[in-house]
């Protein structure tokens, strides 16, 4: 009798691919769309965006899609690095009108890494916390570092100085009005604001929070329905705000601002902070051009990042996560 052969055993370096590949599911994402899958092929690992999640009335660009895919692609670096690996990374390997966005293949063994270690631990502990910030300030040197983070994917970042602050929240409070109005926009957001239970994508009621008054508003992720969240008694006033921007908004500079994004959500949260991305100023031409203005027109901007300190505020929930088994694609070959 000839025994059955079981599944083909997984090489290191392919067993390490799909693990990253797993942790790269924790990336945020626009409306928690989670706009990617994984190709799992020998020892190679690609990243394709998945078009079928994008968001054709918010993002007709497909800007915060590629932001979203950058951000799962950190994430899946900053794994295989803290797990011993170094890899090479091909960004847009077939042209940027394809869909596969990156190929990553493992180059060798490393060295341990302590600022990998220290990202990789905060992936899991990341939020994004849309209620207000304590009157506790962000220390410069902290500042200092996340720009230093963004910078070495690629990327740039602003600080908001306070006399710039009323023209972010104008451009904020534009772009807000001017979505509320489309009739495109609200289904698409009605659409990934009551996702089925076990579809493990969209934002939730309870974890949208409650209107209120801030320096810069919060989007509405809860329209016609109770949020779950409170804002607290903060109003922001500790709160620091930061541009996110890259010289082009080409599809390989985007890719590498969603890097950026995630090194800087990732070093933040190590350093203890709270952080909220905010896209919807740039989702609006007109308000993006004014938040173009804020960097004195030099680059164009992908997102703004609200940081600051929620230390008395209970913990979140987690948003919800698509499972593995429908974004990671498995052949041997």
């Amino acid at each position: 009798m000839t025994a059955q052969s079981g599944p083909p055993t997984r090489s290191r370096p392919a067993a390490a691919l799909e693990a990253a590949a797993h942790v790269a599911g924790h990336a945020p994402s626009v409306f928690n769309t989670q706009p990617w899958r994984w190709q799992l092929s020998g020892d190679t690992l690609e990243l394709h965006a998945d078009r079928t999640r994008a968001l054709t009335a918010t993002d007709p660009d497909s800007r915060l899609l590629l932001l979203s895919c950058g951000a799962a692609l950190h994430h899946a670096r900053v794994a295989l690095r803290a797990a011993g690996w170094d890899v090479h990374v091909e960004r847009l390997p077939q042209g940027d009108a394809a869909d596969v966005l990156a190929r990553i293949t493992i180059a060798g063994a490393a060295d341990a890494d302590r600022q990998a270690e220290r990202m990789a631990g905060a992936i899991t502990l990341r939020r994004t916390d849309r209620r207000a910030f304590s009157d506790r300030t962000v220390p410069e040197e902290l500042l200092i570092g996340l720009r230093r983070a963004v910078e070495a994917e690629g990327a740039y970042l602003h600080v908001v100085r306070r006399d710039q602050m009323p023209m972010l929240a104008t451009s904020t409070a534009r772009a807000a009005d001017a979505e509320s109005s489309d009739p495109a926009y609200r289904a698409e957001l009605e659409h990934w604001t009551n996702r089925p239970v076990d579809s493990g994508d969209g934002v939730p009621a309870a974890t949208a929070v409650q209107r209120a008054p801030r320096r810069v508003p919060v989007r509405d992720y809860a329209p016609g329905a109770v949020a779950g969240l409170s804002p607290g008694d903060d109003f922001d006033l500790g709160a620091s705000y930061v541009v996110l921007f890259g010289l082009t908004d080409e599809a390989e500079a985007l890719l590498r601002g969603g890097e950026a994004l995630s090194a800087l959500l990732l070093a933040a949260t190590a350093d203890g902070l709270a952080t909220a991305p905010m896209s919807d100023t740039i989702e609006v031409q007109w308000p993006r051009h004014l938040l173009k203005g804020l960097l004195s027109g030099v680059g164009e901007p992908y997102l703004t990042i609200r940081l600051g300190y929620n230390d008395a505020a209970p913990d979140l929930p987690p948003a919800p996560r698509r499972k593995a088994a429908d974004i990671v694609r498995i052949s041997d070959r």
